[in-house]
């Protein structure tokens, strides 16, 4: 890839992350509020401060002028991006560029939606009519595909299969029951996943994520600045996005067993931050669990698993929170839900709590020597979609 790399140009200095869940009493622009609110107090930066903001939401606002009348600027610019359930790590990595350009001193990302009053679930999208977008069949239903896949590719019989995604549901509700922002804060036994209904192929309630409303935000300044703000900065390591070609389901060739998105973002990702072991360099990971198959298959992907032994690795709990890399140990999607703008930066604020080593009691991992934590997000379809991964940490160079 052609990318260049932005590692240590950039810091966090600041985030700030609301609880998710049925918020009906509070507007897109309350959630935002609150968010923005708390990267402000944690950095220290007022919004007169902020040079130029970077908005990621899919639905809930369709000018820079959702934030810009929430928060009162004084006219300062406002960007409003979208980039399917990658939204608001899209506002993060424009926020970023844009300071690491020198074009802005600081910058602010956020990203926000308001899904439970829409009456929405999944992608919030209105395609005109008869354009040849819509979908034949539904995201649950494509991204069921994968777990048929993976078995017949690695022989792995699909009742053993089905623990696997049930142990991937019971983990990030574990996880999740720990975390006071998640909207699901109760453990789920296993015996209750595997018997939930089936929403699509062997996809049952417990291995689809939630609906909710939430909202994420954080704050950039220059890697040389980032210490006047906080004595706990995270520097940008890597910023990947890659966006697929759509050819997924029209190739004969794709077996439903990769993402092909996510391979390419994430060589590009540890290229760019100098990570040759994924699997020992990583100490944590926030991934795009949407359902329980999709968060099996990125273990590959990422490089964190071999081929063919993702799997393996789940049951013998490696991504638990005492694992040897901990993945999602928030919750993920599956316990927060997915409000699309709001989902990847609530990830980053995983990184933030964890590297900084400020998670609640019973969730702040062991980062031991390493020290770097990844995010990722896709959105789209098997075979066609867009797919972010980022790599932060705690120390420069």
């Amino acid at each position: 890839m052609s990318s260049h790399g932005i590692k240590d140009q950039v810091a966090i200095v600041g985030m700030g992350c609301t609880p998710f869940g049925e918020h009906w009493d509070k507007s897109a622009a309350d959630l935002l509020v609150d968010s923005a609110t708390e990267a402000f107090r944690s950095s220290g930066i007022s919004k007169d401060a902020v040079d130029a903001y970077w908005l990621g939401t899919m639905a809930s606002g369709f000018s820079g002028m959702l934030l810009s009348a929430a928060l009162k600027t004084d006219f300062k610019p406002v960007t409003r991006v979208e980039n399917f359930c990658a939204t608001g790590s899209e506002a993060f990595r424009n926020a970023c560029y844009a300071v690491a350009s020198g074009a802005y001193d600081v910058a602010m990302a956020v990203g926000v939606e308001k899904l439970k009053d829409s009456g929405y679930s999944g992608l919030v999208r209105a395609n005109p009519a008869h354009d040849g977008t819509n979908p034949t069949i539904t995201g649950p239903a494509r991204f069921s595909l994968l777990a048929p896949a993976y078995s017949e590719k690695y022989g792995v019989p699909k009742d053993e299969l089905k623990d696997v995604m049930t142990r991937i549901a019971w983990k990030n509700h574990y996880n999740g029951a720990r975390n006071p922002r998640a909207a699901f804060q109760t453990e789920v036994s296993t015996e209750t996943i595997k018997a939930s209904p089936k929403v699509a192929g062997d996809l049952g309630i417990f291995d689809c994520s939630g609906v909710s409303d939430g909202s994420a935000a954080a704050i950039i300044v220059r890697a040389e600045d980032a210490y006047q703000y906080t004595d706990k900065p995270l520097f940008v390591k890597a910023l990947s996005f890659v966006a697929s070609p759509g050819k997924g389901s029209l190739d004969s060739t794709y077996d439903y067993t990769s993402f092909e998105e996510c391979v390419r973002s994430a060589t590009d990702a540890y290229a760019q931050a100098g990570v040759s072991d994924p699997r020992k360099e990583i100490a944590m990971a926030e991934v795009h669990d949407c359902f329980t198959p999709t968060e099996l298959v990125l273990m590959e992907d990422l490089g964190f698993s071999e081929r063919g032994h993702g799997w393996k690795d789940v049951v013998n709990g490696a991504f638990d929170l005492t694992g040897d890399l901990p993945v999602n140990p928030d919750g993920g999607l599956k316990s927060f839900g997915h409000p699309i703008g709001a989902s990847g930066l609530r990830m980053l604020f995983e990184c933030w709590l964890q590297l900084r080593g400020e998670a609640p009691a019973g969730r702040q991992i062991d980062v031991g020597g390493r020290g770097y934590g990844l995010t990722q997000n896709l959105g789209g379809f098997p075979g066609e979609c867009v797919s972010f991964v980022s790599i932060v940490g705690p120390e420069k160079g």
